[in-house]
């Protein structure tokens, strides 16, 4: 579980890097989502490297729930089922359910207003012009925050890593990485990206 989470954990922060290129403008934003899917060409075919790192995460993933729901069934036996179990449960089926929709509406553009005839940038504005789409990516950011909070001090725990220093650096990390997720959001509802 500590490994997934950690491989997860990394590509959370290249994706909210790639995110915030949004504040570069338009054609730097869609040069990144173009760039995402020709890298290593003319080397490779196109989308190869992409393929490969979605792979990896559907991967992690199902390993991820595969452990979360090992390690429930444990507590169930043991009957250790504490507040901080049942949040990260919960926050775990939140962050599933905002995956499926995220996909949905920025990936495969089938939820997105404008849908797949525009832009990445255009996608992107029209979806965080709404303010309930908006509502449930903040709610659903702020879960992932407090789920990788918690997880980066477990899975240090896990890896046999102990420092008074760890829970200080785990809040400030997700603190950081959910502001850097909801700033795009928040930037477009307020018409600051448009």
């Amino acid at each position: 579980m500590a490994t997934t989470g950690l491989i997860m954990l990394s590509y959370l922060v290249a994706h909210m890097i790639g995110n915030l290129k949004i504040f570069a403008g338009r054609q730097t934003f869609n040069q990144y989502a173009d760039w995402l899917r020709t890298m290593g060409e003319p080397a490779i075919p196109r989308r190869t490297i992409l393929t490969l790192i979605e792979i990896v995460l559907v991967v992690c993933v199902i390993a991820h729930i595969t452990s979360a729901v090992q390690l429930w069934h444990r507590a169930q036996r043991a009957h250790k089922s504490d507040y901080t179990t049942r949040t990260m449960r919960w926050g775990g089926v939140i962050v599933a359910l905002f995956v499926v929709y995220h996909l949905l509406d920025l990936t495969f553009r089938v939820a997105n207003p404008v849908g797949a005839a525009h832009d990445p940038y255009d996608n992107v504005v029209a979806s965080f012009q709404q303010w309930p789409v908006t509502a449930f990516y903040m709610l659903a950011l702020i879960a992932i925050g407090l789920h990788i909070r918690h997880g980066i001090t477990s899975a240090m725990a896990s890896l046999g890593v102990s420092h008074p220093a760890i829970p200080l650096v785990s809040n400030a990390f997700a603190f950081l990485l959910t502001v850097g997720f909801l700033v795009v959001p928040f930037a477009v509802l307020i018409g600051a990206v448009s």
